[in-house]
């Protein structure tokens, strides 16, 4: 079980045709800063058509009930007043309105370096860089099982991409880390290669205390301080339908009794995990997110949680999950209202099931972007680079997503009405049939006013007809190269970067975690 400190080489490092400067597209790049939405969340349902699914969920945690498979979190919950019968915990409904009340509204997410810090909640979005999963793909290797070298790479690009505010998970499993130091291994990368904030897999209690102490070294902060500072995030996800397993729960015990992120987040897939009917489906996710949110304030009340939704449908003739469809994007808008109903942010996902970087992996991560974005998200999570519903990272599809993430913030950002954007004095100077061009009014304006898509390039037809013309998926490929030359690992204390590496020869020296193998 070697530390593995060093960097693993880089493979397939080819540079593509088209490819300009090492340091233009990082140069155009919109600054990073959290995108506003000044745009009305849309609703898909009516305030009464809300009231229903609420009522029908509360319905569900009060006769059905969820099971816990954790002795002693079902001792908490029937300390505040659940009733449990078994693993099955019941909750009447003014016991979880009392408890999910407690949770914040808004609340800031600290990056390793203060200036990634992060505001979740309100009007607040942040976008996270594909996670988990668990096989790698680019252009030039093809298809791989994860290992560290993808890891990495698809680190410093979630560095690089102003778009990309917080890392949701690995990006892709680095396999060839044993499972009993994978954690250890894993979070020194991410906490070296990047400066954003992290997130730790819920997988056993000592991962969790492992990857909080990482980044309370990371950060230089003392455990009271870290306690006051939420820093790091974990997803919880019930195990649908209506159970919550024995890891998970110790997820939120040790987390939120840190004062840290949970992000409770129901896999309702309608006709497998939950109900053929979206309405069902709906009601069950609302449930099991109601009850894992009353589980976090129990532990702590205060503690930062977020109501995730990850409601889809499934291929009926071969039961593998369907991402990107309107069933998903009316999914994601019904999420949101229900998060806002409850005051708490929302978090969604930027998913496709396509297995190929194409069109079909950009309309289906345009859909779910759009039921996200439009739903009022605040954590966006796989924002860029997921695919083959979360079979593969690519990171070609991260440059591709990057573009739409930049669009996205774009949109949101208010029309400016003043009085010289408004350009009444530039109309009257150019007058009828006249051209904007050459006028003072867009030549003071024309680098700033419209961001060109790093991705998409636009030349006239003939440049791009012929044998060899470029696709988005080699410009995305020249463009992810552009950036990973460009890469700079970000500062690093000297002496705090030392304690950290400590910390982990000396957890990697102990054998890290048991596992079955």
């Amino acid at each position: 079980m070697s530390s593995g400190a060093g960097q693993a080489p880089n493979r397939g490092r080819r540079r593509r045709r088209g490819a300009t400067s090492a340091r233009s597209r990082v140069l155009e790049q919109r600054p990073f800063a959290q995108p506003r939405r000044r745009i009305a969340a849309t609703a898909a349902v009516s305030a009464d058509e809300l009231e229903a699914i609420h009522l029908a969920s509360l319905d569900v945690l009060a006769n059905t009930g969820i099971d816990f498979l954790h002795d002693e979190a079902r001792q908490q919950l029937r300390s505040a007043g659940a009733t449990v019968d078994g693993e099955r915990v019941r909750f009447d409904p003014d016991l979880v309105l009392d408890l999910i009340a407690t949770a914040p509204s808004q609340f800031t997410l600290h990056g390793r370096d203060s200036e990634r810090d992060l505001t979740i909640g309100g009007d607040y979005l942040a976008f996270s860089a594909v996670a988990s999963a668990p096989n790698y793909v680019d252009r030039a290797t093809g298809r791989r099982i994860g290992d560290r070298e993808g890891y990495q790479l698809l680190l410093k690009l979630s560095q690089m991409l102003n778009c990309v505010h917080t890392l949701g998970g690995y990006p892709v499993e680095p396999v060839d880390l044993h499972p009993s130091i994978r954690h250890l291994e894993a979070t020194w990368d991410a906490l070296t290669l990047t400066n954003k904030s992290f997130h730790v897999y819920s997988l056993g209690r000592q991962r969790n205390l492992d990857a909080i102490e990482m980044v309370r070294i990371a950060r230089g902060v003392t455990d009271n301080e870290l306690d006051e500072q939420p820093s790091l995030t974990s997803i919880i996800n019930a195990s649908s339908p209506l159970r919550y397993d024995t890891v998970m729960l110790e997820g939120i015990m040790q987390m939120s009794a840190r004062n840290q992120v949970i992000i409770i987040t129901p896999f309702t897939l309608a006709g497998a995990m939950a109900p053929i009917t979206l309405g069902g489906a709906l009601v069950q996710q609302n449930a099991e997110a109601l009850a894992g949110i009353a589980m976090t304030q129990v532990v702590r009340p205060g503690a930062p949680a977020i109501y995730g939704g990850f409601t889809s449908n499934v291929d009926m003739r071969s039961g593998a999950p369907a991402f990107g469809t309107p069933e998903y994007a009316k999914a994601c808008l019904v999420g949101g209202q229900l998060a806002r109903r409850y005051n708490l942010p929302y978090r969604s996902s930027n998913v496709s099931a396509s297995n190929a970087v194409d069109a079909q992996a950009g309309y289906e991560s345009t859909w779910a972007l759009w039921g996200a974005v439009m739903g009022g998200v605040n954590f966006l999570m796989h924002g860029a680079g997921w695919m083959e519903g979360g079979l593969h990272a690519s990171p070609e599809k991260m440059i591709i997503d990057a573009d739409l993430l930049n669009m996205v913030a774009t949109f949101l950002e208010p029309i400016d009405t003043s009085p010289d954007a408004l350009a009444v004095e530039a109309i009257a100077n150019v007058g009828p049939a006249g051209h904007f061009f050459g006028e003072e009014h867009t030549q003071t304006r024309y680098q700033t006013e419209f961001m060109s898509p790093m991705v998409s390039d636009w030349r006239n037809w003939e440049s791009w007809t012929g044998a060899g013309s470029p696709d988005a998926y080699e410009r995305a490929e020249s463009v992810m190269h552009e950036f990973l030359d460009a890469y700079e690992e970000p500062a690093f204390d000297s002496s705090t970067r030392a304690e950290l590496r400590d910390f982990v020869d000396r957890r990697v020296a102990e054998g890290g975690v048991e596992t079955d193998y």
